[in-house]
Order: C-alpha cells, then sequence, then structure tokens
C-alpha cells in the first residue's frame, strides 16, 4: 500500500532536482528521502527516478506516479481540512439564495440535509440577476443560480462556482396546439412556433430567453412575447388554457397541470447549468458552504 510519504519524496525530488535539495525542502535526512523512494520503486515494479551527476529526474512511469500522487495528496489535504473546518463549526447560520423554481422543488430537502450538519439557513428567493447582484456584494453567502447556451454569468473575481446539476429545457405546449403531436424539437420544429405568442421572464438577464431570441433572430424573426412572468404555475396555467408556449426548466414535468405537453429538445444548449455560486478566498469555498453543494446535489438526486 502506498506511504504518503513515498508520494512526498516523489514530489520534492520531482520540484528540485535532486534527492538533497528534496530532503532539504522536506526537513527530512537523504537517506529517508532515498528509503522512501526505493520503497515506491519496489512497490510499482518499475524505477520512478533516474540519477546522475546533474541531479534526479522523473522516469516516464515516475511522471504517472506524481501525476496521480498529486491527487492524492491534495484529496488527503482537503479531507483534514473539511473534517477540522466541520468539527470548529458547530451552529453556522448561511444567507442562501435561490430562484424560486428550484426552492420550490428543493429548497425542504436543502435545508433538512444541511441542518444535521449544523447549519442553519436563511433562505432568500429572487430571480437570477439580484442573485448575481447580492453574490458580487457579498449579502449573500452562497446562491443557487443558473447559465444556459455557454452565456458567462457575470461575477466578480473572486466568486466561485461548483457545477452541480444539468437540467434540459422541454417545451411547453397547450395539448390542442397543432406542434403538439412532435415527441421533440428540433431547430425547425422550434422556429415553427413563429407565429405563437410566447411566455417570457419578466426578469432582465435570464439566459434562457436570450437563447429564443437569438434562435430567432437568426432567421430575421422577433419572437411574439404575449406575456411576461417569472412564475412557473402561471406560465404552465396560461399555456393550458391555450394561450401561449413557453420553454421551462425539467423541474417543472413534475404534475404538470391538464391540457399541458411537455417536449424534449434536440439541442444541447437548451439546458441550463445549475450552479452553487459563493464568494470565495484563494482556497476555496469555505466547508459550510462546500456541504451545502453537496446537499443541493443529494436533493436533486432525490428527486429522481
Amino acid at each position: 500500500m502506498i506511504d504518503f510519504r513515498q508520494l512526498q519524496a516523489l514530489s520534492a525530488v520531482a520540484a528540485e532536482g535532486s534527492v538533497a535539495r528534496a530532503a532539504k525542502r522536506l526537513g527530512w535526512s537523504q537517506p529517508t528521502v532515498d528509503y522512501h523512494l526505493k520503497n515506491l520503486d519496489r512497490l510499482v515494479g518499475t524505477d520512478l527516478t533516474t540519477r546522475s551527476t546533474r541531479g534526479s529526474k522523473l522516469t516516464t512511469a515516475g511522471n504517472l506516479m506524481l501525476e496521480r500522487g498529486d491527487e492524492i495528496l491534495s484529496l488527503a489535504d482537503r479531507a483534514l481540512t473539511d473534517v477540522r473546518d466541520l468539527a470548529q463549526l458547530g451552529k453556522i447560520r448561511l444567507r442562501f439564495g435561490t430562484f424560486p423554481t428550484a426552492a420550490s422543488r428543493l429548497l425542504p430537502g436543502i435545508a433538512s440535509r444541511v441542518a444535521e450538519l449544523g447549519i442553519e439557513l436563511d433562505a432568500t428567493l429572487e430571480e437570477l440577476a439580484p442573485l448575481i447582484t447580492r453574490i458580487n456584494q457579498h449579502t449573500l453567502d452562497a446562491a443557487l443560480v443558473y447559465a444556459a447556451g455557454g452565456y458567462r454569468l457575470p461575477f466578480r473575481a473572486e466568486v466561485h462556482t461548483t457545477h452541480l446539476f444539468t437540467d434540459p429545457m422541454l417545451i411547453a405546449l397547450p395539448a390542442t396546439h397543432p406542434a403538439a403531436s412532435h415527441t421533440s424539437f428540433d431547430r425547425e420544429a422550434l422556429l415553427s412556433l413563429a407565429d405563437d405568442s410566447w411566455v417570457m421572464g419578466s426578469t432582465p438577464g435570464d439566459t434562457l430567453d436570450d437563447l429564443v431570441r437569438e434562435l430567432f433572430h437568426a432567421e430575421g424573426l422577433q419572437v411574439n412575447v404575449a406575456i411576461r412572468t417569472d412564475d412557473y404555475s402561471v406560465v404552465l396555467g396560461l399555456i393550458a388554457a391555450g394561450m401561449a408556449v413557453a420553454l421551462v426548466p425539467s423541474l417543472v414535468r413534475f404534475n404538470p397541470p391538464e391540457g399541458v405537453v411537455l417536449r424534449p429538445i434536440d439541442d444541447p444548449r437548451y439546458a441550463r447549468e445549475l450552479l452553487l455560486a459563493a464568494p470565495a478566498g484563494p482556497g476555496g469555498p469555505s466547508a459550510a458552504v462546500r456541504q451545502l453543494a453537496e446537499a443541493v446535489r443529494r436533493s436533486i438526486s432525490a428527486l429522481g
């Protein structure tokens, strides 16, 4: 079994170019460094370093072991840091922001999971643009946000984002709509909805709305935005009444109202990436924020 000291010795030799300098870097004796290197060679069955009068360098196998070894050492350090930080947290309160669609399905599970770790959430429900502003201003400790179509969210440099989930978008249509017979929608099928009334968000900065606009603008068409709302229950109600069509996230697919059909889109750009954004220092997000990210992942998985 690999001894962490073997990996530390190999990493130091790679960095310093000699066993003597590696020993000085580690605060070990030179024979100790030699001992761990030789034991690692025996363990893998090949030489990981070569030596000459000019110093020591890694073999091809040594470089591969260095790459994997650095990952192992980094994970070990992170495990120690996480457990120590969590043990020192006690009761902690996080100012957490999320957009309403996610809150309705995910927030109870998230709050329950972090509560088991002694983390309480002071939750705020807002749309995307206000959440981004509050994270940039450090008035939230973390926020669940989304991006679509390759758009970059305008976060400041110190904000760290963690990818959590890819949420495919769906086309929602009245069941009586002629296009409801499609099993899925490609570009041409989407363009066939040019004469329909659309529901779009009422808050500027929604990258999903921008995707739809770009699709139609590329063909010299305008989107007929008849209604604006950020409430997907309202969106689905309007569609059920035969008043419009809309792009909706898969998180709303559970129990849609009668009269609404939901169809997948054959373009991977029509998906939103769920991200946890948090102001962070050089070491990345705090242990509490990392635990929050894991709680969000588990809550999403629990939805199936």
